[in-house]
C-alpha cells in the first residue's frame, strides 16, 4: 500500500511507477496529473486525473478507450490481460462464462465495436466495488449498444475513471466503509415495493401503502440502531430521529429527505438524504461525541405526489401547510387519504401540532442525488446547490379545424398540432437562450386523432423553470406571447391554464458557504449549480434558512428511473462533507 506522502515526495518517475496500471496502458495520464503535486487528499488526486483526460484531445481519448480489452474477449482467452483487468473480470465472473454467455458477449462486443469504433467499457466491479453480475453486464451492453456515439464516448470515459478510482483505492488501501454502509441501508430499504411493481422487480413506494409503512418502520429502526436517542413516526408518516446535543435548550439542525418514490423509480432519490446524516450519527455515537445542538433527521413521508395529489405533504406539514381538503382525495382504488391515514394508525387531529417554530432551529440542510447529468459530465462527485429553481406549469389547448388530410391544401389548413409544434420549438430555443432556464412540453396529444385527418385539437403541458422568480416570469411571458402569436398567424385558438407556481428557493449564503468549506476540505473543486428539480428543502425554505449538497449520479445522472445510481465512493465523500459541516457548526457555536 502506498501513501499520499510517498506519492508527493517521490521523484516524478518513482511516482509514475507507484501509479502504474491505473489507466489501462496509458501512463501519460498519471504523469500529467502528478505535475500538480502535492495532493492533500485522494479525492483531489482522482479529480486531477479525470481533468487530464477531459482536457486531452479526442484522438487521445479514443486511444485510451482502445487500449482497453474487450470484456470476456480474446485477451482474456489467451491470458494477455493486465493483472488489474484479470482481477476485475474475474470478480464479475466473466472468466467463468458458459459457452452461451461467452458467445453472446462476443457477438455484442463485435456489434458495439463496429458501431462506435472502440470497445464497450464498463466498470465491472460496479458502484459498490464488489462486482456486477454477468446478467447486469450483458443487459448494460445491450442497452448501450443503442446509444448515441457522442454519449457512448463520454460514458466509456466515465467508466474508465470509475475503473481507475477503484484501482487507486486498492493501491492506497483506502476504505469507504461508511459509503458502503449508506449503500447497504438503501439496498435494504429497496426490498419494499408496492404490489404490481414488486413482482416485476420494480421499486415503487407510494404514500401509506404497506410497502411505505414497512419503509417507515425500517428507517425508524435504522435510526435507533445507528445511535439516535429517539425515533418515531409522526401524524403524517414522517420518520423523525433525534441525536441529542449537549445543551438542553440548544437549537436543532434539521436535515433529511423523502422516502417515497415515483412509480418504477430509483433507490437513491430522497433516501440518500436520510442515510448520509445517519452515517454521521453512527460515528458520533461510536466516538461518544455530542454536538452543541440537536440533530434532527427526518424521513419525509411524501414528496412525489404519486398516490394523492399532495406533493410535499411530509415537509409541508412541518411548516403548517397541510391542506385539510387533501384528506378527501381518493386514489385509483377509491381509497381516501383520510381512510389510508386511519388504516395506518395515524391521528389526523395531531397534524397541526407538527408545525415547527423557526426559533427552535438553526436551519435545514439536505443531501440529494443530483438527478441530472451535470456532475457526471464534469467528473465531479459533489456539487453545491445555489438555488432551487422557480417553476410554473400550464395545461394548454390549441384549437383548429379537423379536415381531410388528402383534400385540404397545405395553405388552407388550420392544423392545431403544427401550431403546438412551432410553440414547442420556441420553448426549447427561448429557454436555451437563458443558459440556465429550462422549458419542457412533456405531454402532447391529438385527442381522437386519425392518420388521415388534419388535427383540429391538440392538448399539451408546459413546464418552465429558472433560478429566480424574475427569470422564470420573463420566460413565461415570452412563451405565452409566442403562443398567442402562433395561434393568430395560423388561424388557431390557444388557451393556457396555470396549474402550479413555485417560487425559487435560494440557498442561504452562510449555509451554502458551510457546504463549500466542507467540499473544499476534501480537496475537491467547488462547483456551484442550481437545482432544476423540486426538493423538500424548497418547502422548509419558507420557514428556515436552507442549503443543499448534490451527489453525482451514474448513467449520465438519470433519475426517476431504475438506472438511477451512484457509487459508494461518492456516498463516502458526501458523509465526510456532512461530518465537516457538523463539526464546523459545532466550532462556530462553541
Amino acid at each position: 500500500m502506498i501513501t499520499l506522502d510517498q506519492l508527493n515526495t517521490a521523484t516524478l518517475d518513482e511516482a509514475c511507477a507507484l501509479l502504474d496500471g491505473l489507466y489501462e496502458h496509458s501512463p501519460w495520464i498519471a504523469r500529467a496529473a502528478l505535475q500538480q503535486r502535492p495532493f492533500a487528499t485522494l479525492a483531489q488526486l482522482k479529480a486531477a486525473l479525470a481533468r487530464v483526460v477531459s482536457d486531452a484531445s479526442k484522438d487521445a481519448q479514443l486511444a485510451l478507450l482502445r487500449a482497453h480489452p474487450e470484456l470476456a474477449g480474446k485477451a482474456m482467452v489467451d491470458k494477455s490481460l493486465t493483472a488489474e483487468s484479470t482481477n476485475e473480470q474475474n470478480t464479475a465472473g466473466l472468466t467463468r462464462c458458459t459457452p452461451a454467455e461467452f458467445e453472446k458477449i462476443q457477438a455484442l462486443n463485435a456489434a458495439y465495436n463496429a458501431r462506435f469504433g472502440f470497445p464497450f467499457i464498463v466498470a465491472v466491479r460496479g458502484p459498490r466495488g464488489t462486482g456486477l453480475q454477468k446478467a447486469q453486464i450483458i443487459a448494460t451492453l445491450e442497452r448501450r449498444l443503442q446509444g448515441h456515439p457522442d454519449y457512448e464516448l463520454q460514458e466509456c470515459l466515465r467508466n474508465v475513471h470509475r475503473i481507475a478510482e477503484i484501482r487507486l483505492t486498492d493501491k492506497f488501501g483506502a476504505t469507504v466503509e461508511r459509503g458502503n454502509q449508506v449503500w447497504d441501508w438503501q439496498e435494504s430499504l429497496a426490498q419494499f415495493s408496492d404490489p404490481g411493481f414488486a413482482e416485476q422487480g420494480q421499486l415503487t413506494v407510494t404514500y401509506l401503502t404497506d410497502a411505505h409503512r414497512a419503509c417507515a418502520a425500517r428507517i425508524r429502526q435504522d435510526m435507533l440502531d445507528a445511535g439516535c436517542d429517539t425515533a418515531a413516526i409522526d401524524a403524517v408518516g414522517n420518520v423523525v430521529g433525534i441525536y441529542k446535543g449537549t445543551g438542553a435548550s440548544a437549537k436543532a439542525l434539521m436535515t433529511g429527505s423523502h422516502y417515497d418514490t415515483v412509480r418504477n423509480g430509483g433507490k437513491y432519490d430522497g433516501r440518500l438524504g436520510i442515510y448520509v446524516p445517519l452515517a454521521c450519527v453512527q460515528q458520533l455515537k461510536k466516538a461518544g461525541q455530542r454536538l452543541p445542538f440537536d440533530l434532527e433527521i427526518i424521513g419525509f413521508a411524501e414528496e412525489e405526489g404519486q398516490r394523492y395529489r399532495a406533493t410535499f405533504l411530509g415537509s409541508g406539514a412541518l411548516i403548517g401547510d397541510f391542506k385539510p381538503e387533501w384528506l378527501d382525495q381518493v386514489d385509483a382504488d377509491g381509497i381516501s387519504m383520510r381512510a389510508a391515514m386511519h388504516s395506518a394508525g395515524l391521528n389526523i387531529a395531531d397534524i397541526p401540532a407538527l408545525q415547527r417554530r423557526a426559533d427552535d432551529y438553526l436551519g435545514f440542510v439536505e443531501v440529494h442525488i443530483e438527478q441530472g447529468p451535470v456532475l457526471n459530465e464534469m467528473n465531479l462527485p459533489l456539487g453545491i446547490v445555489t438555488s432551487i429553481n422557480a417553476s410554473v406549469r400550464y395545461t394548454g389547448e390549441m384549437l383548429g379545424t379537423s379536415c381531410h388530410a388528402g383534400t385540404t391544401p397545405m395553405s388552407m389548413r388550420r392544423d392545431a398540432a403544427t401550431g403546438v409544434a412551432e410553440l414547442l420549438l420556441y420553448v426549447e430555443q427561448r429557454a436555451a437562450a437563458d443558459g440556465d432556464s429550462v422549458g419542457t412540453v412533456g405531454m402532447l396529444q391529438v385527442p381522437n386523432g386519425s392518420i388521415n385527418v388534419v388535427p383540429g385539437r391538440c392538448t399539451f403541458s408546459l413546464d418552465l423553470r429558472a433560478p429566480t422568480d424574475t427569470q422564470r416570469d420573463a420566460l413565461a411571458r415570452d412563451v405565452l406571447k409566442k403562443a398567442a402569436t402562433v395561434a393568430e398567424a395560423r388561424g388557431l385558438h390557444c388557451t393556457l391554464t396555470e396549474t402550479m407556481r413555485a417560487s425559487a428557493a435560494p440557498s442561504a449564503p452562510v449555509w451554502q458557504q458551510r457546504w463549500e468549506s466542507a467540499v473544499s476540505s476534501l480537496g475537491l473543486p467547488l462547483f456551484r449549480m442550481p437545482s432544476g428539480a423540486g426538493h423538500d428543502a424548497m418547502k422548509l425554505h419558507e420557514l428556515l434558512p436552507q442549503a443543499m449538497l448534490f451527489v453525482r449520479g451514474e448513467n449520465a445522472g438519470i433519475s426517476h428511473n431504475p438506472l438511477e445510481s451512484t457509487t459508494s465512493d461518492d456516498m463516502q465523500l458526501a458523509v465526510e462533507a456532512f461530518d465537516h459541516l457538523l463539526l464546523q457548526l459545532a466550532a462556530e457555536l462553541s
